[in-house]
């Protein structure tokens, strides 16, 4: 089932451009996953995965030109019986989750000094969650981080961008048997950052895994989460929400490889956009394999556009190896405020343009509440609020 909906921002061609629901498949990249930048041609912009991303704002992330030259302030706070550790790159738990699907990631793993892995004991069910605080002071660094949440475990963890730099990361989530884990990733960049970052998620039997990523700052966002699946039973949910300022380009390529039966995945990614020159990208990629017997997978991404020239491309993509499944679909949807709800809130007599931030809110409001921590979820909103007063 696939759904496309594209509404232009205005009657004129330097109104918003959206475009929904394209049919190809992009769920293989152009090069074979590999931890070695050397495997990875330059790109050149027109690759399937690079063709929306301006490569003359990645700060030389793509080329080789770019060098660790700046400072990244990192806290981590955690609940006792969190282990935290600095290891070599030798380390079994470094790569385990995922590999390098395109050359910034190989380069940001081929980069780092030192890699920082934070361990969740078997068992153990946090009361507070891990607290991940980047706070870039200029210049270019590159970073690996891996979350290993052994079975039966537990938890929630945040992970905070702020400040400025160039930002090149891998960060992997092992989520043992059993465990449940929730990530929310949080970016709040200054405006003249860079960020991009591959997420890998390895979600073990009967496990569960929820990421919430919110994107708000920086130039040039580029995130990449990915799931797979290590036994059967797994069940995973991606949210997402972004808020895309003039001259703002976000990007969020999503994978949810089913390679194990009887697994679950729900992909919902929401988007504002306003200003000269916004643009998002979102594209979602769901595979399920042939040995995926029994999966249920949907994935859906709406985006509202609240001012002239602002652009989407929304690709929502699926690939079925097997007959045998519960269920597959995907939906993209672009466009400006409802007409009918804002005349409904009018009518009651609220004024116009509170009515349209109260639209906006409400369009936003079942993301907000997946993130579960009162704090984030408070701050967010405050964002969105201030979001709003450039345009509504």
């Amino acid at each position: 089932m696939a759904e496309a909906q594209n509404i232009p921002a205005g009657s004129t061609t330097a109104g918003a451009i959206a475009v929904a629901a394209e049919s190809t498949v992009a769920t293989r990249m152009s090069a074979p996953p590999s931890f070695d930048v050397a495997d990875f041609p330059v790109p050149h912009g027109r690759e399937e995965e690079w063709r929306f991303t301006p490569l003359a704002r990645l700060k030389g992330l793509h080329d080789g030109t770019a060098v660790a030259n700046g400072t990244m302030k990192a806290q981590i706070d955690a609940p006792e019986g969190v282990r935290i550790e600095s290891v070599e790159r030798g380390d079994a738990r470094i790569g385990k989750a995922g590999t390098p699907v395109d050359r910034v990631a190989a380069q940001a793993f081929s980069s780092f000094a030192k890699a920082t892995v934070v361990t969740v004991p078997k068992e153990a069910v946090l009361t507070e969650p891990v607290r991940v605080s980047l706070h870039g002071e200029g210049g270019t660094t590159f970073g690996h981080t891996v979350f290993d949440v052994q079975a039966f475990a537990e938890a929630v963890i945040v992970i905070d961008h702020t400040g400025d730099g160039v930002r090149a990361a891998n960060v992997d989530f092992l989520v043992g048997d059993g465990a449940k884990l929730t990530v929310v990733s949080v970016q709040d960049w200054d405006d003249t950052a860079v960020h991009v970052s591959q997420h890998n998620a390895l979600i073990g039997r009967d496990a569960t895994f929820k990421s919430i990523v919110v994107t708000f700052g920086g130039d040039l966002v580029r995130l990449h989460p990915r799931v797979t699946y290590a036994g059967p039973g797994g069940e995973a949910e991606l949210f997402g929400l972004y808020f895309t300022d003039a001259g703002q380009h976000q990007e969020h390529r999503l994978l949810v490889d089913h390679s194990a039966p009887h697994c679950k995945s729900n992909v919902v990614y929401k988007g504002a956009l306003q200003g000269q020159d916004a643009h998002a990208v979102w594209i979602g990629d769901v595979l399920i394999e042939k040995t995926a017997e029994g999966t249920d997978t949907y994935e859906m991404n709406r985006n509202l556009v609240l001012t002239d020239g602002a652009r989407v491309d929304s690709v929502p993509n699926l690939e079925i190896e097997t007959g045998e499944i519960v269920g597959a679909g995907h939906a993209s949807a672009t466009g400006r405020f409802d007409d009918e709800q804002l005349f409904y809130l009018q009518a009651r007599g609220i004024p116009a343009d509170e009515a349209r931030r109260l639209v906006v809110r409400g369009f936003f409001a079942e993301l907000v509440q997946q993130i579960g921590v009162d704090d984030i979820e408070e701050r967010l909103l405050t964002k969105i609020e201030t979001e709003l007063q450039g345009s509504v």
